[in-house]
């Protein structure tokens, strides 16, 4: 992967409106071209219940994104990433998400899921069709449209597919 802007500056991730959650999540790949995506809880008191997404969440308050991130994903599924990069925010109603980017350094079994339903590496056919079949909840769950784009646009960049 190239290398990516670093991400703006603490003072820089506080959201224009008070309201818009502000996020970091991360594209987590591997050299198969197959992404880290965990299924959300299927509990409808949360956004986007029983849906693939990328792993990541709320910064605290002055948090900067990518400190955020790496708390992020070590409460999620005790992962400490080697080498994650800036790649872009996407903003919208909803949130504004830095996006960061970076290999999985360790085989999928030596991570642990504390946070979600189930996980698992999602191939690229998947991401195209917007699901993926989970073998916890026992079926095909839709991916969430936001975070299927924002894999497209990195695979388009990184991968030219």
């Amino acid at each position: 992967m190239n290398h990516l802007p670093p991400p703006p500056k603490s003072s820089e991730t506080k959201s224009p409106e008070k309201t818009l959650p502000v996020v970091a999540i991360a594209i987590i790949y591997n050299d198969q071209q197959e992404f880290l995506m965990q299924l959300r809880d299927n509990k409808p008191n949360i956004l986007y219940p029983g849906v693939w997404g990328l792993f990541g969440g709320h910064l605290e308050p002055g948090e900067p994104p990518e400190v955020g991130l790496v708390r992020e994903l070590a409460e999620e599924i005790n992962y400490v990433p080697v080498d994650i990069e800036f790649f872009a925010i996407y903003a919208d109603e909803i949130a504004k998400r830095y996006v960061f980017a970076g290999r999985l350094a360790v085989d999928l079994q030596e991570l642990t899921l504390n946070e979600g339903w189930d996980f698992g590496l999602i191939n690229m056919a998947d991401v195209r069709a917007g699901s993926a079949y989970s073998d916890k909840a026992g079926m095909v769950r839709s991916l969430g449209e936001r975070h299927q784009k924002i894999l497209l646009d990195f695979a388009k960049k990184y991968w030219g597919i």
